[in-house]
């Protein structure tokens, strides 16, 4: 469900049904086109059951001086301008005033269009025109209001917005002033700005588009083996309310087309159009950069597996029970290492999902630790996704501190458990990290190993925290580590 200013002032003012008020949404969403073909302020008005008009959206064109510098969304109709809303609303057709109203020192000229859906007018907006920089309209301004003209009128008969055009807007999206193209019924030039002409004739078109046909200006123009988008001559064509790329020659157009009808019959679009090669390219420098990155990690993580299996091997030809275990120590250090960068590697983010990996990591380093106990390991809390710089040394801390906790704790026991306990508040992270085993020794704390100075080396240095060891009441020993994680730009946790 929205949840949005719209929303909510529908629902204080004059509760819709939920399809009017999804037709809102729809026309909201989409009324930037209108606003700056206009070069006109649109407000939206909702009628109350008192009578009076309420303001519930409103938009300024990029393509003119503005009406209101301030915002009236929330506002009520003034009197003078109330008449003209409910006569729109009653009469169900436009209503355009005949005198300009004067806000300050500037005119303004008004009109009021009828937002219906089914055959019903339920709201109204005001196109609102400052009229203080008036001058002789050139050709690009007329064929603007034109088209504007044709979007209020299907406003009025409940023609716009399209129920079937996309949501969730493209990257690159153009805008009126990029660059328009007016077509007629059959797909063919009516108009086209400067803007629009530039960005077809680097698109490899010559001479002018007026009277020709955009599909076939557009098929002479791509290669015969390149991918083409199926809806580009539905489009082109203007009759559906989409977008499509066109690219050729290294060169790639944004296009949106905006269908015009009257009565149900299409009776030509607006075709807005953008140069994005720039933006195209840049996305395709992220893709390989990413497919790189993901690939480095890929390898790193075999790398370490490699060397971790060396270790294992070596540890087989050693006679001393010490270097045994050192050796056993450090393969698990590596295998953790490993964990994180396989974790990196299949996700575009320079994020790891932590608590995919903590399970697993905290296992292997169990099992690997317990001779004969079986030692239960649970986590409780969410990590959620941990900066790739923070995560090597969070699993190294939590892999060395379960290890430390079986090794230690349950020398000589069947069985015991270890509670991992984790609290997130943004980047600040605290563990608790318990077990129900010997405790710590008396007199020595948490000791002076080469596990116990890894720890500590990584919690203070790379996880800029604290870390501090106690003695349970109930018996075993709990180690609290705190944690701030490097800021995240994208991530969600």
């Amino acid at each position: 469900m929205r949840v949005s200013t719209l929303t909510a002032l529908v629902e204080r003012h004059g509760p819709l049904a939920p399809a009017d008020l999804e037709w809102l949404h729809l026309l909201v969403g989409d009324w930037q086109v209108a606003s700056d073909l206009a070069f006109a302020d649109l407000v939206l008005w909702l009628p109350g059951a008192d009578g009076r008009f309420t303001a519930i959206a409103q938009c300024r064109p990029s393509t003119g001086a503005t009406v209101h510098y301030d915002d009236v969304v929330g506002s009520t109709a003034p009197e003078g301008q109330s008449e003209q809303l409910r006569r729109a609303l009653d009469e169900r057709r436009q209503q355009r005033s005949r005198e300009p109203r004067w806000f300050g020192s500037y005119a303004v000229r008004e009109e009021a269009v009828p937002v219906v859906r089914a055959g019903v007018a339920f709201a109204v907006i005001a196109r609102q025109t400052n009229l203080g920089g008036t001058r002789t309209p050139s050709r690009l301004e007329l064929n603007y209001v034109e088209a504007a003209d044709d979007i209020f009128a299907m406003i009025a008969h409940g023609e716009f917005p399209a129920p079937d055009a996309p949501t969730g807007p493209r990257r690159g999206a153009p805008r009126v002033g990029d660059g328009l193209v007016r077509l007629n019924s059959e797909g063919e030039v009516l108009y086209a700005s400067p803007n629009a002409l530039s960005c077809f004739h680097r698109l490899g078109a010559l001479g002018d588009l007026v009277g020709r046909s955009l599909v076939q200006v557009t098929t002479d123009l791509i290669e015969q083996r390149a991918t083409v988008d199926e809806s580009m001559p539905l489009v082109l064509m203007g009759r559906a309310p989409w977008r499509t790329d066109i690219e050729a020659r290294g060169v790639a157009l944004s296009l949106r087309a905006v269908p015009l009808t009257e009565a149900g019959h299409r009776v030509g679009a607006v075709l807005l159009c953008r140069d994005v090669s720039e933006l195209r390219r840049r996305e395709r420098e992220l893709i390989t950069k990413d497919a790189t990155i993901r690939e480095i990690h890929h390898r790193v993580k075999n790398n370490l597996q490699t060397v971790a299996a060396l270790l294992r091997l070596q540890s087989r030809r050693m006679t001393s029970p010490e270097a045994r275990d050192a050796l056993a120590e450090a393969m698990r250090r590596v295998a953790t290492i490993a964990l994180v960068h396989e974790q990196l590697s299949q996700t575009i983010d320079e994020t790891v999902p932590f608590d995919d990996l903590v399970g697993r990591s905290l296992r292997l380093a169990a099992d690997a630790a317990s001779a004969g106990t079986h030692v239960r390991t649970t986590v409780a809390g969410t990590f959620g996704s941990i900066p790739a710089e923070d995560a090597t040394a969070l699993a190294l801390v939590l892999t060395e501190l379960v290890t430390n906790a079986v090794e230690h704790g349950f020398a000589g026991r069947e069985s015991g458990t270890v509670v991992v306990d984790v609290q997130r508040d943004g980047d600040e992270l605290r563990i608790e990290v318990t077990d129900d085993g010997a405790g710590l020794p008396a007199g020595r704390g948490a000791g002076t190993g080469l596990g116990t100075q890894i720890v500590q080396t990584l919690v203070t240095n790379e996880l800029r925290g604290t870390i501090e060891w106690l003695d349970r009441e109930t018996g075993g020993t709990t180690v609290v580590v705190t944690a701030r994680l490097r800021a995240q730009r994208d991530a969600m946790y």
